[in-house]
């Protein structure tokens, strides 16, 4: 068996609405089978959920077991997907290729690992081929450090989920740092860990400096223990004969790191400098306070929780010793390595050694039964310690002393660690005081308290982050087969017209505000991650094509508004759509992620069918350029909003009030009413701009002043007059976009059509021919050429083209092949007279018609520069 393609889909996509990863698998030879596989990867993966189980009881094909062993690894490492299954795949050519190939998509949690677990699975039944002996474990071990190294951290995970409840989205911004963003564009706020956008750069400087923030907490009325700051053992132990008991600890450590607490003798203070002087030149030496460790986590002006933290400690049981209940404890699943997981696993080091023996026993005591020790003198759970919730119990005052300590340093989110008797009583009256205040302050503590209520405090840090906004600017994404650059290109014109900031993707680029940053075919996903990542955006607006879907998802849970032109046969073939059915499906992708209002075409059947398929509750609103279109008048009939054109006017209906937009006459974009193709592409905008409420006014405004030309809007029916001729250029590579042409040109002439044609190699002869026989019905006269093969050899393409123009009949002294681009327009202009209209199609670029024409009228192609660069 072989993966013979791979694709991470990491938003809604084809197959799923959540992330997943799907791969082509393909049989070694013609009956790839080993004997016993399904009851020998049982034996090694005896775990197995009953139905993965029965499909492998039986199974010999390793394209049959691939799916369930990939999700199987997947649980077995920590980060289990949620779904999954197995479909016939064709081959390359569009034929069948039954059991032999299959199509596998597995849900998962962590993108990494699932890369990782289909690796392995391939590895694992190439060893059972050979009857080599496998170490399941190994296996195992390496993708759990997979899932590890690329899981999001705990605290992190936790603000993250709670943004999710909210309906507020994140993006992790790089594959392996906790560096999310919440929210979109102007509306977006940065978080890693429990550090935020709104967290000043200068009050983590002084949080991280201990003996600062016990200055200026002083100085603003806080209690905090007496002490200095020293560089020499010899000036630790003059502070300590003068505080009396003490701690010692790093001035700029944190988690605990190099903490030494209750010294009380010369000899300890020595061994607490020592410990310290490993994280830093500078040693806090400050009073001892007695009592019990705290947390209070301050999230913007409010108490979000507080904890009492207790230090990593085991209690005996008369059997067993210290070290062994400190191996028993650290086998609870709820205890991992660092923060991966609830709890910390207890470090058996020489200070856990230190602090037993202060307390009298050794790590080979055997405790009796009922009898605690502690095995640190701080109580961080980064160091083994657990925690009890104690949020209920903070008396007003002490709330009071922590926001203000949080806001003395500076920071929007803080841990404020305590030390006093009881929490419950006021700090003054107990000489409690407060010893820390920490930016990126852990909140597993807060989350999954060892006892008492749990606090959601990620949804705390959300809210103080958020208030009641959902970070979410508005998005409209605009699909389809034909006219998704120059609607969503309408739609752009009009939103900043009517003041709004922008952020665009169509196949030309990327444009913020209407200036582009990014060039080329900027339709998937990470187009529009560059979008809703940009700080300087109001509204998105992203054409949303067919690839992108395909390839890698939606880069966005949800849109606004969702707008379906059309679906025609388009790069059928390929990546397993072989149907216009198939199409309207992965089109569809888009439409059921609306949550306002979808736009549909009522005059194509495949865009009708998706009213049926949407969200609860999203309003549909149809155009047509048939004013009596069934479909629209059913609709209206029934109150639906919708678009059409009457006459030559454009109309928005709005329940019973019909209301005229403008002529679309005045459209540049509609060549004086020739290219209705551009005028239900107004239709469609108008409706989407009506569905995100824009006025009557905005959006006549818009759609009368947009210009489709070379400079705004490239290879969208751009027009030109070169000597006389009108010459037509535009993208068009399809069945649908060649026959809306050839009306178009049509309409714009009394004299001869002449088409300079192409398409791309990619599609199936069957679609090739097709196209060819669109364009003989549709020009007078044609010239060949080609553009991209993609695989195909020289002449294979323009003589499917001509197969199919011949289809109708085409005169034989009409049709020429010329297979160089600049040749076959000038071929095409030698068979036009003046008055006459050419169209360029399958362009891809504007300087093939300059370059075309340069050698016999350079005036000409000098002029169409100029004009462009105005």
């Amino acid at each position: 068996m072989r993966i013979i393609e791979q694709r991470t889909l990491r938003g809604p996509n084809y197959y799923a609405a959540t992330p997943c990863l799907m791969a082509v698998a393909e049989a070694a030879g013609p009956d790839e089978r080993i004997a016993g596989l399904g009851a020998r990867l049982l034996a090694l993966l005896p775990g197995m959920c009953p139905q993965a189980a029965a499909r492998l009881s039986d199974c010999h094909s390793p394209l049959e077991a691939l799916e369930p062993v990939v999700m199987e690894l997947q649980r077995l490492a920590g980060a289990p997907g949620a779904f999954s299954r197995t479909v016939a795949a064709a081959a390359a050519s569009g034929v069948a290729a039954g059991p032999q190939r299959v199509r596998v998509v597995c849900g998962y949690a962590i993108e990494k690992l699932a890369g990782a677990a289909l690796r392995s699975a391939c590895s694992l039944f190439a060893a059972l081929a050979r009857h080599d002996e496998v170490d399941i474990q190994a296996e195992i071990a390496s993708l759990r450090d997979t899932a590890q190294r690329h899981a999001i951290g705990t605290s992190t995970g936790a603000v993250v989920n709670a943004a999710h409840k909210r309906g507020i989205p994140s993006m992790r911004l790089t594959e392996s740092a906790n560096l999310f963003q919440l929210g979109w564009g102007s509306r977006q706020k940065r978080l890693q860990a429990t550090i935020t956008g709104a967290t000043s750069h200068i009050a983590v400087s002084i949080a991280s400096d201990k003996q600062l923030t016990k200055t200026l907490l002083d100085q603003a009325g806080c209690p905090v223990p007496a002490g200095e700051t020293v560089t020499t053992l010899a000036n630790a132990q003059r502070v300590a004969r003068r505080i009396g008991s003490v701690t010692v600890k790093p001035l700029d450590a944190n988690q605990g790191k190099g903490v030494t607490a209750t010294c009380t003798t010369p000899d300890e203070v020595e061994r607490a400098f020592a410990f310290a002087s490993e994280y830093g030149r500078h040693v806090i030496v400050e009073e001892y306070l007695r009592g019990r460790d705290y947390r209070v986590l301050v999230t913007g002006r409010k108490v979000a929780a507080a904890s009492w933290r207790r230090p990593p400690h085991v209690t005996g049981d008369g059997e067993h010793s210290v070290r062994e209940l400190v191996g028993i404890e650290n086998r609870n699943p709820a205890r991992g390595e660092g923060h991966t997981n609830i709890l910390t696993k207890i470090p058996l080091d020489q200070l856990a050694i230190d602090i037993l023996a202060r307390q009298g026993h050794t790590l080979d005591d055997v405790l009796p039964e009922g009898v605690t020790v502690d095995l640190r003198g701080n109580a961080n759970l980064s160091t083994g310690g657990t925690a009890e919730d104690v949020t209920d119990l903070l008396p007003d005052e002490t709330r009071d002393i922590c926001i203000r300590a949080a806001r003395t340093i500076g920071l929007d989110v803080a841990g404020i660690d305590i030390v006093c008797q009881d929490i419950a009583l006021p700090l003054r009256e107990q000489r409690g005081g407060i010893i820390e205040v920490n930016a990126a302050p852990g909140i597993r503590m807060h989350e999954y308290p060892s006892r008492g209520t749990p606090r959601d405090a990620g949804a705390a840090i959300v809210e103080s982050l958020f208030g009641d906004d959902d970070g979410r600017i508005p998005l409209i994404a605009v699909t389809g087969t034909n006219g998704k650059t120059t609607t969503t290109l309408m739609l752009d014109h009009a939103v900043r017209m009517a003041g709004l900031r922008t952020g665009v993707t169509t196949t030309e680029g990327v444009f913020i505000d209407g200036r582009r940053i990014a060039r080329g075919d900027c339709t998937g996903y990470r187009s529009a991650r560059t979008v809703l990542a940009s700080p300087e955006v109001d509204v998105a607006l992203l054409e949303t094509a067919r690839g992108g879907i395909l390839k890698r998802g939606l880069a966005w849970d949800h849109c606004d508004v969702a707008v379906v032109l059309n679906v025609s046969s388009d790069h059928l073939g390929l990546d397993g759509i072989d149907s216009v059915e198939d199409l309207a499906k992965v089109k569809l992708v888009v439409a059921r992620r609306a949550t306002r209002a979808v736009v549909l075409n009522a005059e194509d059947d495949h865009c009708v069918a998706m009213a049926g398929q949407l969200a609860d509750g999203v309003e549909v609103l149809y155009f047509a350029l048939d004013a009596d279109n069934p479909v629209l008048l059913r609709h209206i009939e029934d109150g639906g909003r919708a678009a059409y054109l009457e006459d030559n006017t454009m109309v928005l209906v709005n329940g019973a009030r019909h209301e005229a937009l403008l002529d679309t006459r005045t459209m540049p974009a509609a060549m004086k009413g020739a290219a209705r193709y551009n005028i239900a592409n107004g239709l469609a905008t108008a409706a989407t701009l009506a569905a995100s409420g824009f006025g009557l006014d905005e959006i006549a405004d818009g759609l009368r002043s947009f210009v489709s030309d070379w400079k705004h809007n490239p290879l969208r029916s751009n027009v030109f007059d070169v000597d006389g001729v009108t010459v037509i250029v535009d993208y068009a590579h399809n069945s649908a976009a060649y026959a809306a042409l050839a009306e178009t040109a049509r309409a714009l002439t009394p004299g001869r059509l002449v088409g300079v044609v192409a398409a791309p190699g990619d599609r199936r002869d069957a679609d090739l021919v097709d196209i060819g026989a669109t364009c003989g019905a549709g020009f007078d006269e044609l010239v060949v050429y080609e553009s991209e093969n993609r695989g195909r050899a020289a002449g294979e393409v323009a003589a499917l083209l001509v197969r199919g123009a011949r289809l109708g009949n085409f005169e034989t002294d009409h049709l020429q092949v010329q297979l160089d681009v600049h040749q076959a327009i000038r071929a095409g202009l030698a068979r036009c007279a003046p008055g006459d209209v050419l169209v360029f199609g399958c362009g891809s670029s504007i300087s093939e018609l300059l370059e075309a024409i340069r050698p016999t009228s350079p005036a000409t192609a000098q002029r169409i520069e100029a004009e462009a660069a105005v």
